[in-house]
């Protein structure tokens, strides 16, 4: 296992949550949510630096009180729609004189994962990373994508129209497809070598399979988790 490496986290903490507004501030268990991926992170005996890139002066002044390092990130990478991607390239391009191997990608919206969890992750991917461009944790689904459709001009449209040589395979059987999972936001890892060719994953993704969804989304899933956690 390759422990020489240099490991960083990134917490991407934008301002402009439209569901929950300012979600990533929102004291949870007496604490912004945002602090709890920092104490994790800070706790971990792999990763050398913690950052929170936001578009926010507020959150950033929030997150250098509980210790980590602070990107300002520009409004235009900041709104609803913009991919994770642009986020991690602006954060590398901003921290060329610090060079690091390996980014973990934490989200302030799963406050729940626990320290063991994330260091497990950060060996089992050390462990397999020759073979592997990043690692993310998954949760396995119980619906199948191969049964799932779209409406398109008023027309319903699969989304997938062929698999192996069954024909119309949204009317096959269920127990015909393989197991499908769903990225649950916990814990993912990237080469920094990836992220510079414009990518967030890669080809070969290292799943980690988790039986629980704890990410906060809504003002439910923050009372929800609260109570539960």
């Amino acid at each position: 296992m390759k422990t020489n490496l240099k490991i960083i986290a990134l917490i991407p903490a934008r301002s402009g949550s439209k569901g929950l507004p300012h979600k990533n501030i929102k004291l949870y268990k007496g604490l912004p949510l945002i602090a709890h991926s920092i104490n994790v992170a800070l706790a971990s005996k792999y990763i050398s630096d913690v950052y929170v890139s936001s578009d926010s002066e507020e959150y950033n002044k929030i997150a250098l009180k509980y210790g980590a390092k602070v990107i300002l990130r520009p409004s235009e990478i900041a709104d609803d729609l913009s991919p994770d991607v642009d986020t991690f390239v602006h954060f590398i391009e901003h921290t060329r004189d610090n060079a690091y191997d390996l980014i973990v990608h934490l989200r302030p919206t799963y406050p729940n994962r626990s320290i063991s969890l994330l260091d497990s992750c950060i060996e089992y991917f050390l462990q397999n990373i020759e073979s592997y461009d990043s690692l993310r944790t998954v949760k396995r689904m119980d619906s199948t994508p191969f049964k799932m459709y779209h409406i398109e001009d008023g027309n319903l449209k699969p989304f997938i129209k062929t698999y192996k040589d069954f024909v119309e395979p949204y009317n096959q059987a269920r127990q015909n497809f393989p197991d499908c999972y769903l990225h649950n936001g916990c814990i993912d890892i990237v080469k920094t070598s990836v992220v510079k060719k414009d990518v967030l994953s890669g080809n070969n993704i290292l799943p980690i399979i988790m039986d629980s969804n704890d990410d906060i989304d809504t003002m439910e899933d923050f009372i929800k988790s609260e109570k539960n956690n």
